[in-house]
């Protein structure tokens, strides 16, 4: 009888790997990339005692250190071994993230995962099967990008090591970074990438304040640069925001019967002004922008994937916390981690 369960099981197994070989196949390629960066990082103290490491690079280190202990302690986020190695890069890209949208809908498509449920995004280890990807994408009418993250989490599966490249970062921007990281490893809900995405970009900009305010003060030159460089960012990405919801509203207006080409043509007017507009943001430090170069759906779908919620945490925030953000993860953990 056992023999029989086991056969079955067998089979079942079998079945299922078949049917999902593509899946599997890229299960297991993305898991031996992942599983490639942590064998070969190295504990972070074994930067800190070599002589021939630039003295520069172990105090981001150190400062790696202090914010993730700051954001456990002062914070409320999970305690994990992560960031206690370092991968060295030496100057390469590891990852490439493929994204995709409807070319007169701004609905990304979405990629469905064991786990983690539908993600809009799909991330490779091997830059050519991430350009494989996009060919195909692009052969079924997608607007396609692909992007090389800072970072990112792997929500507990393995032990998340620091990237060199990261150390190329200031203070303010590693700190919001390496939060933002360390919230998907504290609370993240299924099916609902646009909610992880701006919760941790929320978390992790407003905590960098109050990081970089504890270590240094709020008129020091670290804070200062980040206030400045969030302030601009911020209000590029609600010009990115308006302008998505002006191609919502072109997108909208178009008929059945109106041709491809006139409504790419009125996409490419619109994109254009949008970008044009930019002129009109009054910033620290203007944007360098590449005349040549237009964005595709893409582009706007990842400020809202990442910017869209921002002030309605903000309200949350300030409204039922009075400002206190140990006190909103903690209640942000009992709701979403029961």
């Amino acid at each position: 009888m056992l023999k029989k369960v086991f056969l079955v099981l067998i089979l079942f197994i079998a079945a299922l790997v078949i049917w999902q070989w593509s899946l599997v196949n890229y299960g297991v390629r993305m898991g031996m990339g992942q599983l490639k960066i942590i064998w070969q990082a190295k504990p972070v103290d074994e930067f800190l005692k070599d002589p021939d490491f630039p003295d520069s690079l172990k105090k981001k280190l150190r400062l790696i250190d202090e914010i993730r202990k700051f954001a456990i302690d002062s914070l409320g986020l999970e305690d994990t071994e992560n960031y206690k190695t370092m991968y060295d890069q030496r100057g390469e890209e590891l990852m490439w993230v493929v994204q995709a949208c409807e070319p007169f809908k701004l609905e990304p498509k979405l990629w469905h995962f064991p786990v983690v449920g539908n993600l809009p995004y799909k991330g490779f280890f091997d830059k050519e099967k991430a350009l494989t990807e996009r060919k195909k994408l692009i052969g079924e009418n997608y607007d396609v990008s692909i992007r090389n993250p800072g970072g990112w989490s792997t929500l507990g599966w393995f032990t998340d090591p620091i990237l060199s490249d990261m150390l190329k970062r200031n203070d303010g921007d590693l700190a919001g970074l390496i939060i933002h990281e360390m919230v998907h490893a504290t609370i993240f809900v299924k099916d609902n990438s646009d909610f992880n995405e701006n919760l941790a970009s929320f978390i992790g900009d407003t905590a960098a304040y109050h990081f970089l305010a504890f270590k240094y003060g709020k008129r020091s030159p670290q804070y200062l640069k980040y206030l400045h460089e969030d302030q601009d960012y911020r209000k590029f990405s609600r010009h990115m925001l308006r302008g998505r919801d002006k191609l919502d509203s072109l997108y909208q207006s178009f008929k059945p019967e109106d041709l491809f080409e006139t409504k790419k043509e009125k996409k490419k007017i619109m994109i254009e002004t949008i970008m044009k507009n930019m002129d009109t943001l009054s910033l620290f430090e203007k944007r360098k922008t590449t005349s040549t170069w237009l964005p595709n759906n893409t582009y706007f779908m990842s400020f809202h994937l990442y910017q869209s919620k921002q002030k309605d945490f903000g309200v949350e925030l300030n409204d039922r916390f009075k400002g206190n953000l140990k006190g909103y993860i903690h209640y942000l953990k009992g709701r979403y981690l029961k």
